[in-house]
């Protein structure tokens, strides 16, 4: 049995992917909330062989994976695995296959996106003409700026790639071969920032108050990664003081944010909801990319694994 235990908001269900599924065997798919809870996460999984991990809410911990015998296979809908506890799905024999590259172009031009709406104040200048007023501030040009790119998976070349193409300087770090000395350096030099390196133990809190305070005075950084690669405290004191010029966040260490958070009050901040790679391409490919993880599994052939 395959189960879908996680699928809200809604996206698998009735999905050319979901037929494709059915050709494999019975299907369970849950589109209530309720994944984020880990007893009812097990209970919903039960006695299935696969599971299809759709959202990041629903954390696949060593609890969950204990709770579910018959599991053989966690197939991904996305690049990250930050909600999937590696080590214990290891011990226990569960494979963990993702979905890499499906949302890359997608997530790299929201990236950039994020970049031009801070530089050139589109938000604010959308609500003061609407209030009446024709602002005449000074904006940023992105070309002949330095784009720090960390993180050099897909989306991180491509931003990468579309960078060189406004005409900005690109320079890269890799967690695999890059050091603190590069880091610093990087962030040194950088007018924008662009995060795309994976939430690992090592790497939360990959940009917190000293790397904040290495980055030039309006400088911009941009977080399309995950929430907890920067700390929360840190980046809100850093954007009230005006330390960097502004933030664009598609990520946050709580999601849905709640109202009231001081984010939402940051005039110097472009806020998207986790939304970079929604597309209807990223999530028709995407979700036909975990299902066919899948299809390779049950076959005995290789997929995307992912190693913890």
């Amino acid at each position: 049995m395959i189960a879908v235990p996680d699928d809200f908001p809604s996206v698998f269900d009735g999905s050319e992917a979901h037929e494709r599924a059915k050709a494999l065997g019975e299907v369970r798919v849950f589109t209530e909330r309720g994944a984020d809870d880990e007893a009812e996460l097990a209970r919903r999984i039960g006695g299935a062989k696969v599971a299809v991990n759709i959202r990041a809410h629903a954390h696949f911990s060593g609890k969950v994976i204990a709770a579910c015998p018959g599991l053989e296979l966690i197939s991904i809908w996305g690049v990250g695995t930050d909600n999937i506890d590696l080590a214990a799905a290891a011990r226990r024999g569960v494979t963990v296959c993702n979905t890499p590259g499906a949302n890359a172009y997608a997530v790299a031009e929201h990236a950039i996106a994020l970049m031009l709406a801070v530089a050139r104040k589109i938000p604010q200048i959308d609500r003061e003409m609407r209030g009446g007023a024709w602002p005449r501030e000074m904006l940023m040009q992105l070309c002949g700026k330095t784009l720090g790119v960390f993180g050099t998976g897909n989306i991180g070349a491509r931003v990468a790639h579309l960078g060189r193409g406004l005409g900005m300087d690109v320079l890269t770090w890799s967690a695999r071969n890059g050091t603190p000395a590069d880091k610093d350096g990087i962030l040194r030099r950088a007018d924008v920032v662009s995060l795309h390196v994976r939430l690992t133990p090592e790497s939360q809190g990959f940009i917190g108050q000293r790397e904040l305070e290495l980055m030039q005075p309006g400088a911009i950084l941009v977080n399309t990664g995950r929430g907890a690669l920067v700390e929360r405290d840190a980046l809100l004191a850093a954007l009230a003081s005006g330390r960097i010029a502004g933030a664009g966040l598609d990520v946050f260490h709580e999601e849905p944010l709640k109202a009231g958070d001081p984010l939402l009050s940051c005039a110097n901040a472009v806020l998207s909801p986790h939304n970079a790679g929604q597309t209807p391409e990223v999530r028709r490919d995407g979700l036909l990319r975990a299902i066919e993880n899948v299809e390779n599994f049950l076959a005995g052939r290789s997929g995307n694994v992912v190693k913890g």
